[in-house]
């Protein structure tokens, strides 16, 4: 894996906080979730990330990669982003992400 934390990245937002999963009604987004345009994933779509530390639903976010989630069952992972300056522990992300990771075997990787 590049080194990519640190990196800092424009984050499209596709659900924002407080929406639901396309797929499965069940999951409620409790922080944004979006891509990085122009960077393609293993799964050949582009690059998923999280975005903790903002407390409403954006539409966009600039910020810094914090934390890499790496799925040990999946073929992608998943960037943590957050506004510069702000740190996270690996709990924290941990528990931020787990509405969605709970489904997957995942590490997760910080500086």
């Amino acid at each position: 894996m590049e080194k990519v934390i640190g990196q800092t990245v424009r984050v499209v937002v596709e659900r924002p906080l407080g929406s639901t999963h396309p797929n499965h009604k069940n999951i409620v987004y409790p922080v944004n979730y979006g891509y990085i345009e122009g960077i393609i994933a293993p799964d050949g779509e582009e690059q998923d990330a999280y975005i903790l530390g903002v407390d409403g639903a954006v539409a966009e976010f600039t910020g810094r990669i914090i934390a890499v989630i790496h799925r040990l069952n999946d073929v992608e992972d998943k960037w943590v982003v957050a506004p510069e300056g702000k740190r996270f522990g690996i709990s924290e992300i941990a528990e931020a992400v787990r509405f969605q990771e709970r489904y997957f075997q995942t590490e997760i990787i910080t500086e």
